[in-house]
């Protein structure tokens, strides 16, 4: 793995994670991993090879092959998914997507080899890494971890606002409980579960905004990370 500096930020769907990521990024003109849109990319490229998502043996067949790529668009943490050269980006928000993948990726083999495939985005001068299990799997020796949280009324409501500006439709209802499920399945699960690294700063997201959020983990950054370049701190500052 090359010698890159690296910031986990876990936690469950919700939490303000993926802008948060993709702002940090922006901010400090690293490289950016979404760690989630690979499972929901997998799940596309099962559907388009009729794979059932099941399939563990087919599933790690398609991942020799699975070309993705993160775009930034802006400061606002607005990020464009490819997969293969094409914007898969609104595709992969869906919940049916979501659930597809939710399906995936507690499968053992998938898991050990989308691991390589993670760990290849860590590259200089540094890496934000957007996901589950970054802190406790992926980069367990990360310089910095971080672990989200909000309360599942917050990031149901959230999460609406994000699909419904989507142009989805939307149950509030059914979504909220789609999320504690989804929190249940990602939890208790045996392999890579979700819970923060022992080492992780734990920030609750549910009465703070993304810009506050942002500030606290630059303060946490510039603090925890000292051969961080004069340039970032700028940045971050």
């Amino acid at each position: 793995m090359p010698n890159a500096i690296v910031i986990t930020i876990d936690g469950p769907s919700g939490t303000g994670k993926g802008t948060i990521c993709c702002r940090l990024a922006y901010l400090m003109k690293w490289n950016f991993l979404d760690s989630g849109a690979l499972y929901r990319v997998l799940a596309i490229a099962a559907k388009e090879n009729q794979v059932r998502n099941e399939d563990e043996l087919e599933l790690i067949k398609l991942i020799d092959n699975l070309d993705v790529e993160f775009k930034m668009r802006n400061s606002k943490g607005e990020t464009e998914v490819l997969f293969n050269g094409e914007i898969v980006t609104d595709e992969i928000r869906t919940e049916a997507c979501g659930k597809a993948a939710s399906v995936i990726a507690p499968i053992f083999g998938v898991r050990k080899a989308l691991l390589t495939r993670q760990r290849a985005f860590c590259q200089k001068p540094g890496l934000i890494a957007d996901g589950r299990d970054m802190g406790t799997v992926v980069f367990p020796n990360a310089e910095l971890k971080i672990f989200l949280t909000a309360s599942i009324d917050e990031r149901t409501k959230r999460r609406f606002k994000q699909l419904k500006d989507s142009g989805n439709s939307v149950n509030l209802r059914r979504l909220r409980r789609e999320i504690e499920e989804r929190d249940e399945r990602d939890s208790g699960r045996k392999i890579s579960p979700l819970k923060p690294a022992d080492d992780a700063a734990i920030i609750n997201t549910t009465d703070i905004n993304v810009e506050d959020v942002i500030k606290e983990i630059s303060k946490l950054v510039i603090n925890k990370i000292p051969n961080l370049s004069k340039q970032v701190v700028e940045y971050l500052r």
